[in-house]
């Protein structure tokens, strides 16, 4: 698989990364067996053998295990410690957390990060991560309360780059104002039905600084992935079938499937996005990475990028 360096910090990294939230097959953490934890290291082992070295984790994703299922697949694979890039997220309390009765929130104070930080270490059996991500924007964040969570984080050695999720640019901005090192990383969601990246400021922000864009959902939950078909009730039925018929036309002239299609068109902006590939699949996690190998002509791109507004362009 292909490579590109992330954002400023010199890090290598694949240019799909490996996205780990399904690994351990629940949300709920008693209902996550040894026998899926073996399935999970399962998959996380073919995806290292595709090609995959960036993997994306949450602390809340299987309510913690998947951390878990990572770390005890980093102990039985000493030496995927010195070849994969690993990178988490925080900042998303579920309800009735730590105690019954508080709500959904979001929560980037200093105390949060710090002990969030400490929890993910601790699962994922590593001195530090490589890439941490503040995951859904708090309403009530302080940029210089972040910074010195981020500040301490990286002077202690437990974090090596930090970066953002779900930001606008706006507050991207404000945060980065109050540190003394870049942000690397914007993870945002961007697919053929989720174009407001393109025009909302995200990706020239990131082309202005040099920050990397991950895309998550990258094939808009499956619907622009292989093997779907539309149903005939929807209201946007008539889009859905041009936007597909746009893709298999792709697909059929780089003679690859769509949803490979669908993970290169995004490759193709220039600000290098990186698509998080969540497929829990064998054969659909080996066939993605096929993905970084196509070079998509502007014609292409542009006839997807029609049929995915619905409309011309002005």
């Amino acid at each position: 698989m292909q490579t590109q360096l992330l954002g400023t910090s010199g890090i290598e990294i694949s240019r799909l990364a490996y996205g780990c939230m399904r690994i351990s097959g629940s949300w709920d953490r008693h209902e996550v067996s040894r026998d899926a934890v073996r399935r999970g290291i399962g998959i996380l082992e073919t995806a290292v053998e595709a090609g995959y070295t960036f993997f994306d984790h949450a602390d809340i994703y299987g309510d913690t295990t998947c951390e878990t299922i990572f770390g005890e697949a980093l102990a039985q694979h000493p030496s995927w410690r010195d070849q994969l890039i690993v990178a988490t997220k925080c900042g998303i309390i579920f309800p009735d957390q730590p105690t019954p009765g508080l709500p959904h929130r979001y929560d980037f104070s200093y105390r949060h990060i710090i002990d969030s930080v400490e929890s993910s270490l601790e699962r994922l059996l590593m001195e530090r991560i490589d890439l941490l991500m503040l995951h859904r924007p708090d309403y009530l964040a302080d940029p210089g309360e972040v910074a010195r969570a981020f500040t301490e984080l990286r002077a202690a050695g437990k974090v090596r780059e930090f970066g953002v999720s779900n930001f606008r640019p706006s507050l991207l901005s404000a945060l980065q104002s109050a540190l003394d090192f870049p942000l690397q990383v914007n993870q945002v969601e961007i697919h053929p039905y989720h174009l407001d990246c393109l025009t909302d400021g995200t990706l020239d922000q990131c082309l202005e600084r040099k920050i990397t864009p991950m895309a998550w959902s990258p094939v808009a939950g499956g619907k622009v992935a292989s093997g779907y078909a539309p149903e005939t009730k929807a209201d946007d039925y008539e889009k859905q079938v041009s936007l597909l018929e746009a893709l298999d036309l792709a697909a059929k002239a780089y003679e690859i499937g769509r949803t490979v299609i669908a993970l290169a068109w995004l490759l193709r902006h220039p600000s290098g996005i990186v698509p998080v590939v969540g497929s829990t699949n064998p054969d659909n996690i080996r066939a993605a990475s096929k993905a970084t190998d196509v070079e998509m002509d502007r014609p292409a791109w542009y006839r997807i990028l029609r049929a995915a507004r619905g409309e011309g362009l002005a």
